[in-house]
């Protein structure tokens, strides 16, 4: 997927992986059922944000990672059909190594 979005300052683009549907039991969960994703991937990254100095400090994270992030957090767009999150670098709580 092309991406025609770029994040500003300490902000990430990421893609929530959706969860399963049906439970271990067999039962479906209908759409209001299913908890918010809390894990995604990472499609695009800022540049940093700025210390006193205006020096940029670099991010943590970059295109590519599976990152847990808070479970209210950023702010939801649709691109291309897509539900994408942006979200500030201090809203990931942990990289997920594989």
């Amino acid at each position: 997927m092309a991406l025609n979005l770029k994040p500003l300052a300490d902000r990430v683009i990421v893609e929530p992986i959706e969860r399963e549907e049906t439970t271990p039991g067999g039962i479906i969960l209908p759409e209001m059922a299913k908890e918010k994703p809390q894990e995604g991937r990472i499609l695009a990254v800022g540049p940093g944000r700025r210390d006193e100095d205006g020096k940029i400090i670099p991010m943590d994270v970059k295109e590519g990672d599976t990152v847990l992030f808070a479970k209210y957090a950023g702010t939801e767009v649709k691109l291309d059909s897509k539900k994408l999150l942006i979200l500030k670098e201090a809203d990931i709580l942990a990289i997920v190594e594989k």
